[in-house]
């Protein structure tokens, strides 16, 4: 009757990643972290988790000299977020 929610995603800062990544070609992570008001080390595990997953690709560059981590959905990731949606979705719509 109830779908399953997808558990990489039913964290809350995961899903805020998710979020934030599906709406914007990419963000770096200082962006990121205010965004959803992670700590930096929070943050860096929940990315790494999501990167594994192949949800999201990780790209380290510089800006100038200081190292910039950029992060972009896959889409892998955009499927595993409509699916969690819609499964989302089927828990409302019980009556």
């Amino acid at each position: 009757m109830f779908k399953p929610l997808d558990p990489l995603l039913h964290s809350e800062l995961r899903l805020a990643v998710v979020s934030l990544l599906i709406s914007s070609d990419s963000a770096d992570c200082p962006y990121i972290k205010e965004q959803t008001g992670a700590t930096a080390g929070n943050l860096s595990v929940q990315i790494d988790k999501l990167s594994a997953a192949g949800y999201i690709e990780v790209e380290k560059t510089f800006k100038g000299k200081k190292p910039c981590t950029l992060c972009r959905i896959t889409p892998l990731g955009l499927k595993a977020f409509e699916e969690y949606v819609e499964a989302l979705r089927s828990y409302l719509n019980v009556t």
